[in-house]
């Protein structure tokens, strides 16, 4: 994506997957590399056809850190579609 700043605390996805696809996400800095905790090896493949998936890094990635910095998504998608995303807050 462009550089893009949020508020919030998760990133949420509208998506949906075939049996065999999946979804995975990155966190880039604004020079395109990977910000620690947030590479796509540290995203498990996301599955399903949900309009509100929640997206999980390795434990201790806060993803509430970077809110307010300007960073870029990277997805990456096998056999899926991805109609868009969000940054929110847990009820």
């Amino acid at each position: 994506t462009k550089p893009i700043k949020f508020s919030g605390t998760q990133l949420s996805l509208n998506l949906a997957t075939s049996a065999s696809g999946s979804v995975r996400v990155e966190i880039l800095d604004v020079g395109g590399k990977p910000v620690p905790g947030f590479s796509l090896k540290g995203c498990p493949e996301i599955f399903g056809d949900t309009p509100n998936r929640i997206v999980n890094w390795k434990p201790g990635a806060d993803l509430g850190n970077l809110a307010g910095k300007p960073v870029r998504l990277r997805f990456v998608l096998k056999d899926a579609d991805l109609y868009s995303f969000r940054f929110t807050k847990p009820d």
